[in-house]
């Protein structure tokens, strides 16, 4: 489902003595397909943090990785971090609702994967793995769900019902807090009460039981990712497939659908839906900065694009 982001260091060739001919050049190889009013319209409404550090970066050129001290555009895409000229404080940062994992096929260039800004943005809570090197999901597989897509995934606001089959055991049984007292030696419980306190504990009981707490994304082009799917690691995990957000991404792959998205579209859409599906909170633009760069990068090549047009 997920395809990936560009090398942004390969394409932000900052204003430089290279000259626009090398601009020209790279902008043309990468086959840049011109984007559509809808995607531009959807864009322009999130509710971004300042991209000035992004504006006054782009203008400085490359900068030095702190940690690696490579040179990069922005940010590292091997470390993890912005670059000396993007300081940290300036970059938003997203607070999500449950934590992500997400798989990186070893083939796929570090410099085209727009995972990255899924770390960047909400390091708290994003953990980046190099397949094979992937945890072992079978112990919490009733608390843990695959974006993919397949002919038994399901859709967001399903999630809840369908984790229900991966509980290893009943939701409550005779040890819990709940049953341990008989209700005849609770002082003065008016049966109404008492039934209305069970249910209510049994209620919170099955909703803690289903509660999805970790989302696994992988990172890699469609053609790439059967190996990681077929992993044993993988199987039996609920799987959930977006099937109505389209994407913006600049480089999709050819012949497949528009549904495919690149890997922070297909995080960020799953989050706005999780959001409203299943925390059934109105969704206010909480995620929209994890789109910090991909916004600001997809705005950058389509001026480009057009620049090229116009030589």
């Amino acid at each position: 489902q997920l395809t990936m982001s560009l090398n942004s260091s390969t394409l932000l060739n900052e204003e430089n003595a290279q000259g626009p001919k090398r601009n020209t050049e790279c902008l043309e190889s990468l086959e840049l397909q011109t984007p559509s009013s809808f995607q531009d319209n959807l864009l322009q409404q999130l509710k971004l943090a300042s991209q000035e550090v992004l504006e006054k970066a782009k203008k400085s050129g490359r900068s030095k990785c702190p940690r690696c001290s490579s040179s990069r555009m922005f940010y590292c895409y091997t470390c993890f971090v912005p670059v000396e000229t993007v300081p940290t404080k300036e970059i938003p940062a997203v607070k999500l609702p449950l934590k992500i994992d997400i798989i990186k096929h070893p083939n796929e260039t570090d410099g085209k994967s727009t995972a990255v800004h899924a770390k960047l943005l909400a390091p708290d809570d994003v953990t980046i793995y190099k397949y094979p090197c992937i945890p072992e999901y079978e112990e919490k597989r009733h608390e843990i769900a695959l974006i993919f897509p397949g002919p038994n995934s399901v859709s967001v606001k399903d999630i809840a019902f369908h984790l229900q089959k991966y509980t290893k055991k009943g939701v409550y049984d005779n040890d819990d807090d709940c049953s341990r007292e008989p209700f005849l030696k609770q002082a003065k419980v008016e049966p109404k009460e008492e039934e209305k306190s069970l249910n209510e504990c049994i209620s919170s009981k099955r909703s803690e039981g289903t509660r999805l707490k970790k989302i696994i994304f992988i990172d890699s082009t469609w053609n790439q990712t059967n190996k990681i799917i077929t992993d044993e690691r993988l199987q039996g995990l609920l799987q959930i497939e977006l099937k109505t957000r389209k994407t913006c991404f600049w480089r999709h792959q050819k012949g497949k659908p528009d549904t495919y998205l690149s890997t922070i579209e297909a995080i960020y859409y799953f989050l706005v839906d999780y959001h409203q599906e299943i925390l059934k909170e109105n969704y206010k633009g909480q995620y929209d900065n994890l789109l910090f760069f991909f916004s600001f990068m997809y705005t950058l090549i389509k001026n480009a694009k057009c620049c090229v047009g116009k030589e």
